[in-house]
């Protein structure tokens, strides 16, 4: 049977041109695009490759599900995961599975039998809630960690500690954590190493929580930033953040400073210190994994962390 090997080697051009060309046609010339279809056709690698992966029980298809489309935190993740699966000549299908009751498991267990493997970010469910759904389907958890699967996962938390650090050291004492989403795996990190730094410092840190991770939740949220009156605020998301400082502005309230990832201090136009996720990075590398363990199911599951940047302005 023909191979995308031998379709690109026929058209002359490389195996990741020649998988483009079917699954990312747009970013391909029309020259390249007719060649490749022309070797397909000649070496009927169309019709050989859907029966092969049929007779394989593969559908060259992936899964990334997340809870809500409403974050923007998703957005690069999910061209990450992308790019990454048209690399892998994979088909990726996005689908909003939240996984935080049992009655969600259904839904999932028709997902799982119609793709190969799945990437899951799941950051409320409970940790046996989340492991039966994925079963025994290859999967990867982007966000969040749980014992014998593999997961990937950017360090934000010990990263809001050093934002908390730096906020501390440029003089703030009158620290807001705004929280996320309640059982967020992620949130109770977070909150966790903002009260640790305050600690360490003396400071109090005063909590606001539970918010959804949207910028509706941020505008709800700035009542709360006019009853603590802190001098700086840091948000579990960035749509939190952007959805306070839009409703304080709009009230003709005095801004305190906003700050956790670098698109709020942006937006705001403050000199603040930031934190820089690498969202693309995320998905790419959960589907890396995924492929890994899709390649070889029986190794023992993977646990990566990726650092994160923490930008602290000079001072004047």
């Amino acid at each position: 049977m023909a191979t995308l090997a031998d379709v690109a080697a026929l058209a002359g051009v490389s195996k990741a041109t020649a998988s483009r060309v079917f699954s990312r046609p747009d970013v391909v010339s029309q020259s390249t695009a007719e060649r490749v279809h022309t070797a397909a056709d000649k070496l009927g690698f169309v019709a050989n490759r859907a029966a092969r992966q049929l007779a394989g029980g593969r559908t060259g298809v992936i899964a990334l599900t997340v809870p809500t489309l409403a974050n923007s935190f998703f957005t690069p993740v999910i061209a990450g995961a992308q790019a990454a699966a048209d690399e892998a000549d994979l088909q990726l299908t996005v689908v909003v599975h939240p996984l935080e009751h049992v009655d969600e498991l259904a839904k999932f267990a028709r997902l799982a039998k119609q793709v190969d493997g799945a990437i899951v970010v799941a950051p409320r469910g409970i940790d046996d809630l989340v492991t039966s759904a994925i079963g025994r389907l290859p999967a990867v958890l982007v966000d969040r960690e749980i014992d014998g699967v593999d997961s990937v996962r950017v360090d934000t938390p010990e990263a809001f500690g050093r934002l908390t650090d730096a906020l501390i050291a440029a003089g703030h004492e009158r620290l807001l954590y705004v929280g996320g989403p309640a059982g967020s795996w992620q949130d109770r990190l977070r909150e966790s190493l903002v009260r640790a730094a305050a600690d360490r410092a003396g400071v109090r840190v005063d909590v606001a929580s539970p918010y959804e991770s949207t910028f509706a939740a941020g505008i709800r949220a700035s009542g709360e930033i006019l009853r603590h009156r802190p001098t700086a605020v840091i948000p579990y998301a960035t749509d939190i953040g952007l959805g306070i400082a839009h409703a304080l502005l709009l009230a003709g309230e005095e801004l305190p400073v906003i700050t956790s990832e670098t698109s709020i201090v942006d937006a705001v136009g403050s000199a603040a210190p930031a934190i820089d996720v690498d969202g693309e990075a995320l998905g790419r590398e959960a589907v890396e994994m995924l492929v890994a363990r899709m390649a070889d199911p029986g190794r023992a599951a993977a646990a990566r962390v990726q650092e994160v940047q923490v930008t602290v302005p000079k001072r004047g």
